[in-house]
């Protein structure tokens, strides 16, 4: 049974943040347990959302609550996303480092949540703190288009930037760790019209792979790929097989999604399970 503990938002209605991560890696077999970073009605896509941001005091005591009962023990992974305010993130981070203690061998995945589309919808200071803090505690890195180019410091347009970045920042990784970049939804100046690309990049090779574009309206793309390719690389521990996983099962839920609000997991947890259509990475 792969163990996972997940730091990330919560939302009362539709399927973003943790919500687009718990109940796909429970299909696919996982144990889950969440620290909520923020407890929201709906995310703020809708214009109007209710609800607050976890008070680090309360990340601190739900994470020596399960310290007491051993419930960090034995992870294999621990994957942070939203972190609401920079005083929680801080918090998440004192969490990550005594989860990651007590479990020696588990790995950290950090989706380095910051914005998207050219613009930056985290508070204050947590773009720093991700940058400065949490990136040299990771062993992997999710970032989407946008975040790529704002923590490499340069504007991604095409693949050479692309590879560049994300070498970039897999220097900057836990040193004994595996060092993988995964930049999603990538839409580069060599990226066709009707596709969209992902690039895996370690300090030694770069893969892509390229799905269909597909007229998406949900938001949680992003959370879900983010927990698809850690579960997969965490079990195979292969990042090229991690990669064809995560974008065949992603594909599957997209595709079944189309036009709608939130994205169809429930709907779609069959094919998200046994996806009918696959994709090959590339080396790039």
């Amino acid at each position: 049974m792969t163990r996972l503990l997940l730091f990330n938002s919560w939302v009362a209605h539709g399927h973003v943040g943790a919500q687009a991560q718990i109940f796909p890696l429970q299909r696919l077999g996982a144990e889950v347990a969440l620290v909520a970073t923020v407890r929201f009605s709906n995310h703020p896509g809708y214009g109007n959302f209710q609800g607050e941001i976890t008070a680090p005091a309360e990340i601190a005591a739900l994470t020596e609550g399960l310290s007491a009962i051993g419930a960090l023990a034995g992870l294999a992974g621990v994957l942070s996303g939203y972190l609401g305010s920079a005083e929680t993130a801080r918090a998440v981070l004192a969490a990550l480092a005594r989860a990651t203690a007590e479990s020696p061998g588990a790995l950290y995945a950090c989706d380095p949540v910051i914005g998207d589309h050219g613009r930056v919808y985290v508070r204050p200071g947590i773009a720093a703190l991700l940058a400065e803090k949490a990136l040299p505690m990771a062993d992997l890195i999710t970032p989407n288009l946008f975040e790529l180019g704002l923590l490499h410091g340069a504007p991604v347009t095409c693949f050479d930037d692309a590879r560049e970045a994300a070498r970039a920042l897999s220097a900057r990784l836990r040193p004994n760790g595996p060092r993988l970049v995964l930049a999603t939804g990538l839409t580069l100046a060599e990226t066709p019209p009707d596709a969209i690309d992902c690039v895996l990049v370690d300090e030694d090779s770069c893969f892509r792979v390229r799905t269909p574009k597909l007229p998406l309206a949900a938001s949680g793309a992003g959370d879900l790929a983010a927990a698809l390719f850690f579960l997969e690389f965490l079990r195979a521990r292969n990042g090229p097989a991690a990669l064809a996983a995560m974008a065949a099962r992603l594909f599957a839920v997209l595709s079944a999604s189309g036009d709608a609000r939130e994205l169809a997991l429930i709907a779609a947890q069959d094919a998200l399970a046994a996806p009918r259509q696959s994709f090959a990475p590339e080396p790039c």
